[in-house]
């Protein structure tokens, strides 16, 4: 029987590629996105008019926190599985609009999980950040480290999100993961991401910022490991069972999952990277660092590895040859 998943923030960047992930599985997608204008809205309804080719995608426009909404989406169609994407990103942007992110992250989530509770569905899925490790030091970053000093309101927020979802799947026994992200990258990824902004500026004749003086370090990760990554965590589902170097709660079927290359990459060379793959040099103006941001970031991906038998594994000056490549295509460069 055809499984059905509520995908939401369908028409982002990982939303698009999950929702493509899961419909060439055999699901039924519906997807929710309310297209806001953080970045190119043209950029999403691109995305959102090549999932709207699939017989088995619809697609409801509107916003997470929209009181009824997702209690409307829920009782309708009784997702099997949701995987929650839908959120106000970006750490600068947290300095500059925060409210934003209480209505998108907090209060969106909240719906969310107020129609799961009513309508439960058999595994949810829900993003997190490497961001809200803040100001740990302990690298790499596993998922059963201390997590309560995050250095951005965005982060603030999606560590809140984490702390929400553990009641409810306490309290109501709903089976949770939260995967933490690392920096995802890829083809149609986000304007306001480095890749996007490096690539845009070196084909462009333009100077890049360069951060903390260039000495910076992230783990990145390719957009088809994270999707793959997402769909083998969907029938694995928190139980009663742990594995090795688990997360999982003693108190409720949730747990955390990092996904990340497990393979920091220093900012440099990640920028000569892009410089190959654009076949030009790029002019590099220096900064301090900037308010919010963290010097470097690492995933431990035991737990992954455990839980799934799989783990990212594309190299960055692949992965950023492939960008480059649908960039020039995409704004016929």
């Amino acid at each position: 029987m055809t499984r059905t998943a509520l995908v939401t923030g369908s028409s982002g960047f990982i939303g698009y590629f999950t929702s493509i992930a899961l419909l060439d599985a055999g699901w039924k997608v519906i997807g929710l996105d309310c297209l806001s204008d953080y970045y190119d809205v043209a950029l999403k309804e691109r995305r959102q008019a090549m999932l709207n080719q699939h017989a088995g995608f619809s697609v409801i426009k509107d916003r997470l926190e929209t009181p009824g909404t997702l209690m409307e989406i829920f009782e309708k169609h009784r997702p099997d599985a949701v995987v929650h994407l839908a959120a106000q990103a970006g750490v600068r942007h947290s300095i500059e609009a925060p409210r934003d992110y209480v209505e998108a992250n907090l209060i969106g989530t909240f719906e969310l999980l107020e129609a799961a509770r009513a309508y439960p569905p058999a595994h949810m899925l829900l993003a997190s950040t490497s961001s809200v490790y803040g100001s740990n030091t302990d690298m790499p970053y596993a998922e059963t480290h201390k997590v309560d000093t995050q250095m951005s309101f965005y982060a603030a927020t999606k560590k809140a999100t984490e702390n929400m979802s553990h009641s409810y799947a306490h309290l109501y026994h709903l089976p949770i993961t939260m995967f933490r992200f690392f920096t995802v990258y890829g083809p149609w990824g986000r304007p306001d991401m480095a890749h996007f902004k490096f690539t845009k500026a070196i084909l462009n004749g333009d100077p890049i910022d360069i951060y903390n003086h260039g000495d910076m370090k992230r783990d990145f990760t390719y957009i088809d490991d994270l999707t793959a990554s997402i769909l083998a965590l969907i029938d694995t589902v928190p139980g009663d069972t742990p594995v090795e170097n688990d997360s999982l709660s003693n108190v409720a079927p949730f747990r955390v999952v990092n996904i990340g290359n497990d393979s920091p990459v220093p900012l440099m060379d990640f920028i000569a990277a892009i410089e190959k793959a654009c076949g030009r040099a790029a002019i590099k103006t220096y900064h301090d660092m900037q308010p919010g941001d963290v010097p470097a970031t690492w995933a431990d991906a035991s737990l992954l590895q455990n839980l799934t038998g799989q783990r990212p594994v594309t190299p960055i000056e692949t992965g950023l040859q492939n960008f480059v490549d649908w960039y020039r295509d995409y704004y016929k460069i």
